[in-house]
């Protein structure tokens, strides 16, 4: 008997452990519910956390952002493939996209780096009260540089505008600087407009009545690891002077009347070098 109540009372208190212990875990009818989530368990975050309304706001924001990020990626490609379809049929609009803020200078399967240095030079035909005198070459290359260096957001304008006009200006006439028809015309007179620009920045005593520009092209000289011999000797290509007129000079100039007075006594004349 004393053997049979040991046994029992084993089996009766290790038949009776298993239940409270399956009760206590959840697992039995007496689970609790709606407790808060033990220590080990990590609360939702991120979008998962916000309110229903905030989290459709914020799944739209995303889809926008995923979709004009797209789109950037497609209109750059497109702007740097070789001519097809798609660029012939809305080359306008990828265009008006990339241009200017996401210019590329160089072709998907064909990239077309810089060899050659180009700057651009001025000089003046200043009339003063000592007569007439023929100022040095500047650099407005030169310049557009000093504005560029150390400066963490360039201007467009130094980056690009007397870079693409020369090479507008290049483009539309031929070696002996003979225009091409209207768009030769019209690239004669923007580079009188952007060097007339530069100019009333620097006082040289007098009126500019004419201008001439040069270019001075330098190739860019090998590495130092290479075998290549490259001549870094510049060369020039200098522009016939170009007389000085109303439509070239800036809207705010300060001596716009003086200058009026000069040209139309240039314009008598009508002497070119």
């Amino acid at each position: 008997m004393d053997s049979y109540d040991e046994t029992d009372g084993e089996s009766g208190n290790g038949g009776a452990e298993p239940g409270r212990q399956r009760r206590g875990t959840g697992q039995g009818e007496d689970a609790p519910t709606g407790t808060a989530p033990g220590p080990g368990r990590a609360s939702p975050g991120g979008v998962a956390a916000l309110s229903l309304p905030y989290q459709a706001v914020a799944a739209i924001a995303l889809s926008v952002i995923g979709l004009l990020a797209c789109g950037h990626l497609a209109m750059v490609f497109l702007h740097v493939a070789p001519s097809n379809t798609l660029t012939k049929q809305h080359g306008e609009a990828v265009d008006d996209w990339i241009y200017p803020e996401f210019e590329q200078n160089w072709k998907l399967f064909a990239p077309n780096p810089l060899q050659q240095n180009v700057a651009v030079h001025v000089r003046a035909e200043v009339a003063g009260d000592d007569g007439r005198r023929t100022t040095a070459w500047m650099s407005l290359t030169g310049e557009d540089t000093e504005a560029i260096r150390g400066n963490v957001i360039p201007s467009h304008i130094h980056q690009n505008e007397l870079r693409r006009a020369w090479d507008f200006y290049i483009n539309s006439h031929d070696n002996e600087n003979r225009a091409n028809g209207v768009r030769g015309e019209l690239s004669e007179r923007y580079m009188r407009r952007i060097a007339m620009l530069r100019l009333t920045g620097h006082d040289y005593g007098g009126t500019v009545e004419r201008i001439q520009l040069r270019s001075e092209v330098r190739s860019v000289g090998a590495p130092p690891w290479s075998n290549e011999k490259i001549s870094t000797k510049p060369s020039y290509r200098v522009l016939p002077w170009w007389t000085v007129t109303s439509a070239d000079l800036p809207e705010d100039a300060e001596d716009a009347g003086n200058a009026g007075n000069a040209i139309s006594a240039g314009n008598a004349e009508g002497a070119d070098k």
